[in-house]
């Protein structure tokens, strides 16, 4: 028997205007519905309603890895330091740990994820190949500094999150946990009712050798991706490829110097010598691990700062600054060309191909070059994919116009190979009787994220939209006013929850039919059964919460539909 939810005792508040700080409509909603509560930048409170849901999406989650034979733990939030100095990643997260430390001294942190830590705890446990493959997951609460939370529970500081980690000993073991996770996660979207996308990403400081991201389309997104729509190809803008065009060879003259005073920028650039933006090579110069290296990309375009980062991952990259200059008289700020430049690295989109020729800075004050050519005039030590991508950029596949779209990241699965084994001396006996180092996969869901991309995906202009299998009910009752209405409110959602759905019933004395309707619609239950005008005759009125559609209904028939539903 289900339990029916009355709202005349369950501590929910409704709010008609929308919070003065909520940009995004999960933000706005939720909190209006009465689901969640700031308690303080990033960190929510999840009321009795958002608690429902949040559990109704971990129960998905951990029924599908059930399935694929993973195995459930539940590790410490606070975590110490030393497993984080051991793999690196101390440095790395920087300033998103939070850090504290014991009256002792002794340093801790608050998990952000928990690789190392799984890693040591197998280390323990498992000795023999024999043991091997594993799953282990967990649901659990991690915490990241964000310097600006925003958008909700979609960005917070403390977030739920279901991790898993797959450990063997070859790399066809891990290849077949990698989809043994890949399918799980099509059927969880699935069965949330989340329209996701399924894109390939890097792996940045993660390590590995493939990774994947499952997006949610929504405006609200902070990802960007890239949609080709004439083949099958997708992938987070920071792992787009661009393939450059063999360049036909033609005779380019020698390198000339030209007078350009006042023009530091691509634009006056462009300007002064009225060529288009991309004829000239812009070189952005950035620190890398406190090297400074030139990054250049045709002058129409931008560098990804966040891409370039990824590439070098986990060297730290970062803009110079005017000190950097100093007693360096090969570096003349907004005129640097990647000919003569001493001790730089350059790294290159692949758009500055051997035998292209560019305008770009002569090393020298108010002056510029034009036919520095690739290969010739200079050489480029690294290729990388670097450039922001733009909407009509080819795809990689097949060379049609990408699409771009705004997502939210709701699953990242990875091939973590052997980063975190190596970090750890993770090994067990092989069949030989020798040691073998384990391979692992690492496997994240965004539980809490899940909601707020739900509620983005789904809301409509009256209010939350919930797919059944994660709505806090299966039915919201709503009793008109009267007492006969709430009488017959009352016993429709005792039957039906006798016959198995979960019911909540609006028997709330001293509030308006019509402020109950509103709050039904806002709170976003999928069906609502009215008690209303025609109660005396034992009829009530069905209202399908996503299409609108409305019927009449006995008694009997609203309950043999709704427990056939249900």
């Amino acid at each position: 028997m289900a339990q029916v939810q009355r709202m005349s005792r369950l501590m929910i508040k409704t709010l008609r205007d929308d919070p003065a700080d909520a940009e995004t409509l999960n933000h706005k909603l939720l909190v209006r519905a009465g689901y969640v509560r700031r308690t303080a930048a990033g960190i929510w409170t999840w009321l009795p309603l958002g608690k429902k849901v949040l559990e109704n999406i971990t129960r998905v989650v951990r029924e599908e890895m059930d399935a694929i034979g993973g195995q459930e733990v539940l590790l410490p939030a606070l975590l110490p330091k030393e497993s984080y100095d051991a793999s690196g990643r101390y440095h790395e997260y920087g300033d998103l740990l939070f850090k504290l430390k014991d009256r002792k001294g002794a340093e801790y942190l608050l998990g952000p994820t928990h690789e190392e830590i799984f890693t040591q705890v197998v280390k323990d446990q498992i000795t023999s190949y024999k043991d091997l493959p594993v799953i282990l997951y967990q649901i659990q609460t991690k915490y990241r500094d964000e310097a600006r939370p925003r958008a909700g529970v979609l960005r917070g500081r403390e977030f739920q999150m279901k991790d898993s980690y797959s450990f063997d000993t070859t790399d066809e073991g891990l290849v077949e946990a990698y989809q043994l996770h890949r399918a799980a996660y099509i059927r969880i979207f699935e069965r949330l009712g989340l329209d996701h996308r399924i894109v390939s990403a890097v792996s940045g400081a993660m390590g590995g050798s493939a990774s994947e991201e499952f997006l949610a389309p929504a405006p609200a997104g902070e990802d960007t991706f890239a949609d080709c729509p004439a083949c099958d190809y997708a992938a987070n803008t920071e792992a787009v490829t661009f393939r450059a065009a063999p360049v036909e060879g033609s005779a380019h003259g020698p390198v000339e110097e030209l007078d350009t005073p006042d023009t530091p920028t691509i634009e006056t650039l462009a300007a002064h010598l009225g060529v288009p933006a991309s004829a000239t090579l812009k070189n952005l110069l950035v620190k890398v691990d406190g090297e400074i290296v030139a990054v250049g990309v045709p002058g129409d375009r931008e560098v990804d700062l966040g891409k370039l980062g990824e590439h070098l991952a986990p060297a730290v990259v970062e803009l110079v600054t005017a000190e950097d200059f100093e007693g360096r008289a090969d570096l003349v700020r907004g005129y640097v060309g990647p000919q003569g430049l001493e001790k730089v690295r350059y790294i290159a989109d692949p758009r500055i191909a051997a035998g292209t020729a560019w305008i770009t800075g002569a090393n020298k004050p108010g002056t510029h070059a034009k036919n520095v050519v690739a290969g010739r005039d200079f050489e480029v030590d690294d290729y990388l994919d670097v450039v922001v991508v733009e909407a009509g950029d080819p795809c990689p596949k097949c060379g049609t116009g990408l699409k771009l779209d705004r997502a939210i990241e709701i699953g990242h699965i990875f091939q973590l190979g052997r980063k975190f084994a190596d970090a750890f001396q993770l090994d067990v006996l092989g069949q030989n009787g020798k040691p073998v180092r384990v391979t692992m996969g690492s496997y994240g869901i965004g539980v809490s994220r899940a909601v707020a991309a739900l509620a983005e995906q789904t809301a409509d202009e009256q209010g939350l939209c919930w797919p059944r299998e994660i709505a806090p009910a299966d039915v919201h009752v709503v009793a008109a006013g009267k007492a006969l209405q709430t009488e017959l409110a009352l016993d429709v959602a005792e039957k039906l929850a006798a016959a198995g759905v979960r019911v909540m019933v609006d028997d709330r004395a001293g509030v308006s039919p019509g402020v109950k309707f509103t709050d039904a619609e806002l709170i976003g239950i999928p069906k609502i059964l009215v008690a209303g005008r025609r109660s005396a005759e034992g009829v009530l009125e069905l209202k399908d919460r996503r299409t609108g559609e409305r019927e009449e209904l006995t008694v009997d028939e609203a309950i043999a539909r709704l427990t056939v539903q249900g």
